[in-house]
Protein backbone atom coordinates (compact mmCIF):
# COMPACT_ATOMS: atom_id res chain seq x y z
CA UNK A 1 0.00 0.00 0.00
CA UNK A 2 1.25 3.40 -0.90
CA UNK A 3 0.66 6.63 1.09
CA UNK A 4 1.05 9.71 0.47
CA UNK A 5 1.52 12.64 2.02
CA UNK A 6 -0.77 15.80 1.98
CA UNK A 7 1.25 18.27 3.95
CA UNK A 8 1.72 18.25 7.87
CA UNK A 9 2.42 14.64 7.92
CA UNK A 10 -0.85 13.59 7.17
CA UNK A 11 -0.91 10.32 4.33
CA UNK A 12 -3.35 9.25 2.04
CA UNK A 13 -3.65 5.59 0.51
CA UNK A 14 -2.82 6.34 -3.17
CA UNK A 15 -4.91 3.47 -4.82
CA UNK A 16 -8.22 4.83 -2.74
CA UNK A 17 -7.73 8.12 -4.80
CA UNK A 18 -9.95 8.68 -7.38
CA UNK A 19 -9.66 12.67 -7.98
CA UNK A 20 -7.49 15.58 -7.11
CA UNK A 21 -8.88 18.48 -7.79
CA UNK A 22 -8.76 22.01 -7.07
CA UNK A 23 -11.64 23.75 -4.67
CA UNK A 24 -12.39 26.92 -6.74
CA UNK A 25 -15.40 25.94 -9.15
CA UNK A 26 -18.96 25.53 -7.58
CA UNK A 27 -19.44 21.59 -8.26
CA UNK A 28 -16.56 21.09 -6.17
CA UNK A 29 -18.00 23.26 -3.24
CA UNK A 30 -20.69 21.33 -3.83
CA UNK A 31 -19.23 18.19 -3.18
CA UNK A 32 -17.41 19.39 -0.40
CA UNK A 33 -20.83 21.16 1.24
CA UNK A 34 -22.15 17.36 0.69
CA UNK A 35 -19.86 15.55 2.28
CA UNK A 36 -19.63 17.91 5.44
CA UNK A 37 -23.44 17.43 5.72
CA UNK A 38 -23.36 13.61 5.42
CA UNK A 39 -19.68 13.00 7.84
CA UNK A 40 -17.53 11.91 4.78
CA UNK A 41 -15.33 15.12 4.91
CA UNK A 42 -11.77 15.09 6.38
CA UNK A 43 -10.12 18.32 6.82
CA UNK A 44 -6.41 17.95 6.98
CA UNK A 45 -5.30 21.85 6.15
CA UNK A 46 -5.01 22.51 9.83
CA UNK A 47 -6.52 25.61 9.51
CA UNK A 48 -4.92 26.77 6.09
CA UNK A 49 -6.55 27.52 2.87
CA UNK A 50 -8.11 24.38 1.21
CA UNK A 51 -5.46 24.11 -2.27
CA UNK A 52 -6.75 20.78 -3.34
CA UNK A 53 -10.02 18.42 -2.58
CA UNK A 54 -8.75 14.63 -2.70
CA UNK A 55 -11.74 12.39 -3.50
CA UNK A 56 -11.78 8.56 -2.68
CA UNK A 57 -13.29 5.49 -3.84
CA UNK A 58 -15.72 5.22 -0.66
CA UNK A 59 -16.86 8.95 -1.42
CA UNK A 60 -14.87 10.47 1.50
CA UNK A 61 -13.54 14.45 0.80
CA UNK A 62 -10.19 15.36 1.90
CA UNK A 63 -9.38 19.01 2.42
CA UNK A 64 -5.31 19.66 2.12
CA UNK A 65 -3.48 22.84 1.59
CA UNK A 66 -0.75 21.13 -0.97
CA UNK A 67 -1.23 22.02 -4.29
CA UNK A 68 -3.00 19.75 -6.05
CA UNK A 69 0.47 19.52 -8.78
CA UNK A 70 2.39 18.70 -5.37
CA UNK A 71 0.05 16.04 -4.52
CA UNK A 72 0.22 14.46 -7.99
CA UNK A 73 3.89 14.74 -7.99
CA UNK A 74 3.83 13.16 -4.98
CA UNK A 75 1.80 10.18 -6.01
CA UNK A 76 4.07 9.82 -9.14
CA UNK A 77 7.22 9.35 -6.94
CA UNK A 78 8.56 13.24 -7.94
CA UNK A 79 9.56 14.63 -4.82
CA UNK A 80 10.44 18.15 -5.89
CA UNK A 81 11.27 20.15 -2.62
CA UNK A 82 8.27 19.23 -0.94
CA UNK A 83 9.19 20.58 2.53
CA UNK A 84 9.83 24.19 0.92
CA UNK A 85 6.32 24.55 -0.84
CA UNK A 86 4.72 22.97 2.20
CA UNK A 87 6.39 26.03 4.38
CA UNK A 88 5.30 28.66 1.36
CA UNK A 89 1.46 27.34 2.61
CA UNK A 90 1.92 28.47 6.10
Amino acid sequence: MKLINIGFGNMVSANRLVAIVSPESAPIKRIIQDAKDRGALIDATYGRRTRAVLITDSDHIILSAVQPETVANRMNGQYEDDEREESDNE
